[in-house]
């Protein structure tokens, strides 16, 4: 895709439409904002932290932003591009459930061998805490990332191997009220 490019090609506009909960009209809105506040066409890790810490201005968001990154950069050159912001964002704010539970496990399977170690979940679940800083209080159960951790794998890792698959993943997910609502959280909104 050219990076300068006021309007997308119909042949891009069309592929994004289908494969993508947007439409047409939505994609070309987007993309125009997109191209505006980056000239480039691209989003580095810098920048993408930047945006995430504006979010998160009692926390450090630059750890859990760039585990974001890495699962919105898909092709793994270092860059969003266009495509892959739109569909990322397609997923996360307009999937369906299992879709969303299946973009938050590629979140947590930082190394990708399609299980999530407690080491794994304990690094996202760290960086979360860091991120909301001390805005939220936690209960006692779960007031430092390893509590909270514990209590997922005790919850989830049903046949007790210290990993979860995608599976008992979303099993797990869908039977967690608090889960399953912040995964709800920016339904319609976009």
């Amino acid at each position: 895709m050219g990076s300068r490019q006021s309007r997308l090609s119909d042949a891009e506009l069309q592929e994004l439409a289908n494969n993508t909960y947007f439409d047409k009209k939505e994609l070309q809105s987007w993309y125009k904002g997109f191209v505006k506040d980056l000239p480039s066409g691209e989003l580095n890790l810098e920048e993408f932290q930047k945006i995430y810490g504006q979010f998160f201005p009692f926390g450090d968001a630059s750890t859990f932003a760039q585990y974001v990154f890495r699962v919105f950069d898909k092709n793994g050159d270092g860059r969003i591009n266009f495509p892959e912001f739109i569909c990322a964002l397609s997923v996360t704010s307009r999937g369906t459930l299992d879709e969303k539970l299946e973009w938050a496990f590629q979140l947590y399977d930082i190394d990708n061998d399609n299980m999530i170690s407690r080491e794994e979940m304990t690094k996202i679940v760290s960086a979360i805490y860091l991120m909301v800083g001390n805005v939220t209080k936690m209960p006692a159960d779960e007031d430092t990332p390893e509590k909270r951790v514990e209590k997922i794998f005790a919850s989830m890792d049903k046949n007790a191997d210290d990993k979860l698959t995608l599976e008992e993943f979303k099993i797990g997910s869908k039977n967690n009220p608090s889960i399953i609502s912040a995964l709800q959280l920016y339904d319609g909104l976009l």
